[in-house]
């Protein structure tokens, strides 16, 4: 039998193609999504994405999303307090590991491998040193359908938010910007690829400017 996971889910690229790369390998099975909820905005933490659309997302994947509800603003021991109970709860479950979809930055690996250590629990990462401009590359052919829905306009213009992730996103660009915003550039919602069983029926809506970023609404057509 395959050791049962679960996918650290932040509605966005990476991880749904973690999602699509740890199916397709077979080394595990995906036990669930977990995923932390803004109450307050009753939304994806950093991403800004309506609960709805999670909901949907997990659906759309066949898989239980497990939410893990913070504060806004959120002081890191509540944040850590909290996914130390939902952790405890999947290792009761016979869950021992948790995936992520990051690429490369050391200290976030670190954070998560340390943390997890404490409750007896262990990290994988399928996308790990995937150089970002090929992974970016393989994820739009591969059929991930995704759009911008937060950025810091420190690095991106506001008018980035809401666009498609696409091969004409990735051509315009700035110099320095990492194709897959690791560096906290931008965030994205995917709507559709290869790990959902059917798109999801989504209609991208207007911007704000909330706690110094820039966030594009996603409604869930219904």
């Amino acid at each position: 039998m395959r050791e049962r996971v679960l996918l650290s889910w932040s509605s966005g690229k990476d991880s749904a193609w973690a999602l699509h790369q740890i199916r397709t390998a077979k080394d595990y099975e995906v036990a669930g999504l977990l995923t932390t909820v803004t109450e307050p905005f009753d939304r994806v933490s950093m991403h800004g994405v309506r609960r709805e659309i999670l909901q949907a997302q997990a659906a759309a994947a066949g898989l239980p999303l497990h939410e893990v509800m913070i504060p806004s603003p959120c002081p890191n021991e509540v944040y850590e307090a909290r996914m130390t109970v939902a952790m405890k709860a999947a290792r009761d479950d016979g869950i021992k590991t948790v995936a992520f979809g990051d690429l490369f930055l050391e200290d976030i690996r670190s954070y998560r491998e340390t943390n997890l250590a404490k409750v007896d629990m262990g990290a994988v990462f399928p996308l790990w040193r995937h150089p970002t401009p090929d992974l970016a590359k393989q994820m739009i052919a591969g059929g991930l359908r995704a759009a911008v829905v937060s950025l810091d306009p420190r690095y991106l213009d506001a008018a980035f938010a809401g666009r498609l992730y696409d091969e004409e996103f990735l051509n315009d660009l700035p110099e320095g910007i990492d194709p897959c915003g690791e560096n906290g550039e931008f965030h994205t919602l995917v709507f559709g690829g290869p790990m959902f069983e059917s798109d999801l029926p989504v209609t991208i809506g207007s911007t704000v400017t909330r706690d110094g970023f820039v966030f594009a609404d996603v409604t869930l057509d219904v």
